[in-house]
């Protein structure tokens, strides 16, 4: 079966079709997935794992430590969510995502084998669309042999997929209100399920955050003997505009991450902290120069990523929340200071906060254009206009993200667009930007 037939196959278990075919839309047991991964050989056990679990800058964190394990040679494999463009992008060994072939194979392995299950009643219902993935994934690393894996939580942590690993270090980002549907109404709440990937007897990494989250990690890791480790050593002394350095492994590190905004020096001093554990606890050869090359080698698209076509400044960000929202905005005080006109490009899903969102950024802009998005939770561009008026800031809708490209090219000039609020968002107007929408007037930067 062919690469596409896959995509088309995967397109129709996307989360919001759940519920037109009588499944939930998230599942409430880890059983499922446990009893397919049995079926599978328990690729599982045939790595080591790091778990990542938070709101925000999960990604971040996953895709500075993967880089620098494979920068001191140790064959890591990386597991992210959501893609941008294409779902290979989530699976990667090294810096090289699953060819579409493996992708194939194995997607068709794991759907004939969780057929038969169903057909036998030893699996109640199909596995859902990040279940697939997930044992897709880790299929793809135990048949590669990956030393470990760097395992990004998809929601929550306790009932998440990815948290039937028994993980060497286990990694909280920060916290703050989002998938309250499924995880709580407050931070306390959405804590306790993020740390459902803690370990009796583990490890964990985090920084300081906010007080409530603090709490419930410091509870539930003294109830688990849990050995808590602070990465706050590996934090600049004052907030640093660019390189600056810290001490890792007895020896100063320069640190000069290509993720920008100040909030990524507190993913890049997870990724340090996890890196010396792994090097000083259980034996991988990491090093300093390593650490240095690993952050500086770090590849992670559509976070304040900045790109110019023509005269125009674009940044794309992947701001789907409030606190996504107040770290892009922080990170857009320097780009935007004295550049005329400024143009926000947005949309997002209909369960997210969308006045707050629309408070934090809108009001930065001249023009804010709301785009389509193709996805059954969009928010509806009436609803996006409307969150513009509120704020006091001139909106247009466009009837495609192409044409709100466009549109947003032509009303920029030598101005910025920025293209935030939806990861979907941000993926199709990257795919269209570096397919070269005006080819040969761009470069990436």
């Amino acid at each position: 079966m062919s690469y596409a037939a896959v995509i088309e196959r995967l397109n129709a278990m996307a989360p919001e079709l759940y519920a037109r075919a009588g499944q939930p839309r998230r599942k409430f047991s880890l059983d499922e997935v446990r009893t397919l991964l049995a079926a599978l050989g328990y690729p599982q056990q045939r790595f080591l794992a790091v778990l990542i679990a938070g709101t925000n800058g999960k990604g971040s964190t996953a895709s500075t430590l993967a880089s620098i394990l494979s920068e001191a040679g140790v064959c890591t494999g990386l597991y992210t969510s959501p893609h941008l463009a294409r779902p290979n992008e989530r699976i990667r060994v090294g810096r090289t995502e699953i060819a579409d072939e493996d992708f194939a194979r194995i997607f068709f392995l794991v759907s004939d084998k969780a057929e038969q299950m169903v057909k036998e009643r030893k699996l109640p219902q199909p596995p859902s669309y990040f279940e697939m993935l997930t044992a897709l994934g880790f299929l793809y690393f135990a048949e590669r042999q990956v030393e470990i894996a760097v395992l990004e939580v998809g929601m929550g942590g306790r009932l998440d997929a990815t948290n039937v690993t028994e993980p060497l270090l286990s990694i909280v980002t920060d916290i703050s209100l989002d998938h309250m549907e499924w995880l709580g109404s407050t931070i306390a709440a959405i804590a306790r399920e993020k740390a459902g990937i803690l370990r009796r007897g583990g490890t964990m990494i985090a920084l300081p955050q906010h007080p409530d989250a603090n709490q419930v990690l410091g509870e539930v890791a003294a109830d688990l003997l849990v050995r808590a480790v602070s990465a706050a050593k590996y934090m600049p002394v004052a907030e640093a505009k660019g390189m600056y350095t810290v001490e890792a492994l007895g020896t100063p590190v320069k640190v000069d991450s290509p993720l920008a905004g100040a909030h990524q020096q507190r993913n890049v001093a997870l990724a340090i902290a996890a890196a010396v554990e792994l090097a000083t606890r259980h034996g991988f050869h990491v090093t300093p120069a390593a650490i240095e090359a690993g952050i500086r080698r770090t590849r992670w698209p559509g976070r304040l990523e900045r790109m110019t076509v023509g005269c125009t400044e674009w940044v794309l960000d992947v701001a789907h929340n409030p606190a996504g929202a107040w770290a892009l905005r922080a990170g857009l005080r320097s780009i935007l200071e004295g550049r005329e006109p400024r143009i926000l490009v947005f949309s997002c899903l209909r369960d997210k906060p969308l006045g707050e969102m629309a408070g934090i950024l809108f009001p930065l802009f001249d023009r804010v254009i709301v785009a389509p998005i193709h996805f059954a939770r969009a928010a509806a561009q009436e609803d996006l206009l409307a969150a513009a008026r509120a704020t006091g800031t001139a909106a247009v809708a466009a009837g495609s993200v192409e044409e709100a490209l466009e549109n947003a090219q032509e009303m920029a000039a030598c101005g910025v667009v920025v293209v935030s609020g939806s990861v979907y968002l941000v993926g199709e107007a990257r795919t269209t930007l570096m397919a070269g929408l005006w080819a040969g007037k761009g470069e990436q930067s």
